[in-house]
């Protein structure tokens, strides 16, 4: 073989090793999108859960005008896409949910959503 051949074959495993590795990347970066959306999906459907008992009256299992009383129940604590715990105050409730995806390191997918009488807001964390 002459020397182009050779520099020809080089180059081309270079190109196909450069585009496997980028092919990698972007699939781990979809996985942990993709967590982070579920994540973020379930925080806001145990917002919901928190908006509906503050809205309810006592007398049927609500907290009226009130958040105390309000906890992650205790089959979405932990589900397929990662664990959820809430911190509960009187006019508020903070959702932490944390993904099984690790994006760098040992940092896990986490989200956070503060659930209010009417709204809640949802910030990614990791």
């Amino acid at each position: 073989m002459g020397q182009q051949q050779l520099l020809l074959i080089v180059l081309g495993i270079i190109v196909v090793g450069v585009a496997v590795m980028l092919g990698i990347n972007v699939f781990r970066q979809n996985a942990i999108d993709q967590k982070r959306n579920s994540v973020t999906n379930e925080c806001i459907n145990l917002a919901s859960m928190a908006m509906s008992y503050f809205r309810k009256p006592k007398s049927y299992g609500g907290g009226e005008n009130s958040f105390y009383g309000w906890d992650v129940p205790p089959e979405l604590r932990q589900t397929a896409t990662g664990s959820f715990r809430a911190s509960v105050y009187d006019d508020s409730v903070v959702i932490i949910g944390t993904g099984n995806e690790v994006t760098t390191g040992n940092d896990s997918v986490k989200v956070q959503t503060s659930v209010y009488p009417n709204s809640y807001l949802t910030r990614i964390i990791n």
